[in-house]
């Protein structure tokens, strides 16, 4: 029988060949949001090109360490005292990684999380992209009230289970990443990927045990806690002012980092502080330079350096000019 084409719909539109070949929806547990924090659980949903489940894994991994808000992950040191080290699952995490894109909310955290878990075992993950599912349903123009997984999921109406389980979260964000992946592909939406740049170098401080007081919140540490206060000592040197490209740099010039360095990030502001340089948390009018590998990619920091005409190099060029820094004046 042949087509009654006046009555057929539109012909899907086809899928966008630049879109990636397969996906690794990722959620990992933590002891805490800083450095020295550590994973306790990992989930990862590996999907195909168009976002379909192939498989799934999940493991919890002994941090070596107190599990910080047992509150909030429900993972005690008596639930994790015979899990496996992270190099113990670094191989079979990595097999569950590689050739895909990296999918998680808020990307940038489970991303670091990970690649410090890597450095720290002396090896690469094997993500070269990643794809933040808040970035994407700005893309999509999304009605939601937040930003949080819960509002994602509420929106395409999956159910969420146990949150903040690794495993129940990935799960979620698969089935809401699926629908959302579809809408970009229909609407010729270009996918919000950035680039995983593996830390290269890493260097841990000794961490103690928890004595007593425990968190005042997740990531924030209250009086008692076993976390070490750091603060930077003052720059000695005067603001010479803007960095001029071409040039050395030269001592007290206000240097702001953003985004992934393959060189973990203390060190590099160690470093810089070493060579004189004011490390800034923040960027303003009175930023020397800024330091970054990726300048598009929208962040307070970049967009304050376009807005102020703040001169910008990335991590491998910083590295140069710490070779050579001008004395600064009288010095």
């Amino acid at each position: 029988m042949l087509e009654d084409r006046t009555l057929a719909g539109p012909s899907p539109a086809p899928w966008p060949v630049a879109y990636p070949q397969g996906y690794a929806v990722v959620d990992v547990e933590t002891t805490g949001l800083a450095r020295d924090d550590r994973i306790i659980s990992a989930a990862v949903y590996r999907l195909d090109a168009r976002g379909e489940v192939e498989d799934h894994w999940y493991t919890l991994v002994n941090p070596e360490r107190d599990p910080g808000p047992v509150w909030i992950h429900g993972l005690t040191s008596d639930v994790l005292e015979g899990a496996p080290l992270f190099t113990d699952i670094a191989e079979e995490f990595a097999v569950r990684l590689a050739d895909r894109v990296l999918v998680a909310h808020n990307a940038v955290f489970d991303w670091q999380m990970i690649a410090r878990e890597y450095a720290r075992a002396q090896r690469e993950a094997p993500v070269r992209q990643r794809l933040c599912t808040i970035a994407l349903s700005k893309e999509l123009r999304l009605p939601l009230p937040n930003h949080k997984l819960e509002s994602l999921a509420a929106h395409f109406g999956v159910v969420q289970q146990r949150a903040h389980h690794a495993l129940d979260d990935a799960r979620v964000l698969a089935e809401a990443f699926r629908p959302s992946l579809r809408a970009a592909a229909a609407g010729g939406v270009r996918l919000p990927l950035l680039e995983c740049r593996p830390l290269t170098e890493w260097s841990d401080r000794p961490v103690p045990r928890q004595q007593s007081g425990g968190y005042s919140g997740y990531g924030g540490y209250g009086a008692g806690s076993w976390r070490p206060s750091r603060k930077r000592p003052a720059c000695p040197h005067p603001n010479p002012g803007r960095y001029e490209p071409g040039k050395r740099l030269k001592q007290g010039m206000r240097v702001a980092f953003s985004g992934d360095t393959s060189t973990d990030r203390e060190l590099l502001e160690d470093r810089a502080t070493e060579a004189g340089l004011h490390v800034a948390t923040s960027l303003s009018r009175l930023t020397s330079l800024l330091v970054t590998n990726d300048p598009d990619s929208g962040t307070s920091k970049t967009a304050k350096a376009r807005q102020y005409g703040t001169p910008v190099v990335d991590e491998a060029a910083f590295g140069q000019l710490l070779g050579d820094v001008e004395p600064a004046d009288g010095a």
